[in-house]
């Protein structure tokens, strides 16, 4: 694909699984160097819900001063990658953690740009009622939707893959819409809106092409990787060009973010992509 190529606009890599043979810290500017102006992480910090000042303030100005801008942000969600798949429906310590990040994931968002926080729903617990965790859900996303609008950003409902995640409830399209809908019936605030993973979804079986005709227009953030291997672009049986063509007729026109596991060095892995460095923004 040559440089006048515009499928591939703003794109954004994901520094929780490129990049992370580098420390935390340096991995915005190794981001920068490969040409990149957008990135997004899963929480840092994956058993402190509420670090403190410096932690944060140290990755802010390592995010300012790569020249990166932080477009997409998990709120807590335990330890990813690992047997964690958030926190925000289950009881106990866990809730808690989740809703003590709430206001200060939605704060670091604001001083630095972000305008999407993805919060993921967490695993059914077993000897625990669903439906009880479904209210308890429902619930904190509520509490993340209006923190999420005090700072002018988007929250976001993921579905997950069904084989890497198999107690995780919302594992098609349909299910984290329906559960995006609900959260903007409760709240009025119409913020909540679909994260669509082409990865997750192809490892369900969902028919892409029928999924962007269908919620292209409550989606709110994209992620890619190909199918199986959760590798680059190219590397798999899925046809992700295609498929971002659709998404852009469609009317999408928001952040596509990397989120693969690279077979080498991650800065080695953007050969796939079309243009300069200079035209990913």
């Amino acid at each position: 694909m040559d440089r006048t190529d515009r499928r591939f606009e703003h794109v954004d890599v994901n520094l929780s699984i490129l990049f992370t043979e580098l420390p935390l810290l340096r991995r915005p500017a190794a981001a920068a160097a490969a040409g990149f102006t957008a990135v997004e992480l899963w929480w840092p910090w994956p058993r402190d819900p509420t670090p403190g000042r410096a932690e944060l303030d140290a990755l802010r100005a390592a995010l300012e001063s790569a020249g990166t801008r932080l477009v997409g942000l998990n709120f807590y969600a335990g330890e990813l990658p690992g047997p964690d798949r958030g926190a925000l429906s289950l009881p106990g310590e866990e809730s808690d953690r989740f809703r003590a990040n709430v206001e200060v994931a939605a704060d670091f968002a604001r001083s630095v740009g972000c305008t999407a926080l993805n919060a993921l729903y967490g695993n059914r617990i077993e000897g625990v009622d669903p439906e009880a965790q479904d209210a308890l859900a429902l619930e904190n996303l509520t509490l993340a939707a209006r923190a999420a609008d005090r700072v002018g950003a988007t929250l976001l409902i993921e579905a997950l893959g069904a084989a890497e995640s198999p107690h995780y409830p919302l594992v098609s399209a349909a299910a984290a819409v329906e559960v995006a809908e609900r959260v903007n019936k409760a709240t009025g605030l119409d913020n909540a809106a679909f994260l669509m993973d082409l990865y997750h979804l192809a490892r369900n079986g969902e028919d892409l092409p029928r999924v962007i005709e269908t919620y292209a227009d409550r989606t709110g953030h994209v992620q890619i990787a190909d199918v199986p291997g959760r590798g680059a672009p190219g590397t798999g049986a899925l046809d992700i060009p295609a498929l971002l063509d659709q998404l852009r007729a469609a009317g999408y026109d928001g952040w596509i973010g990397l989120e693969y596991k690279p077979d080498g060095p991650s800065a080695e892995s953007f050969g796939w992509l079309a243009g300069d460095p200079a035209d990913r923004h």
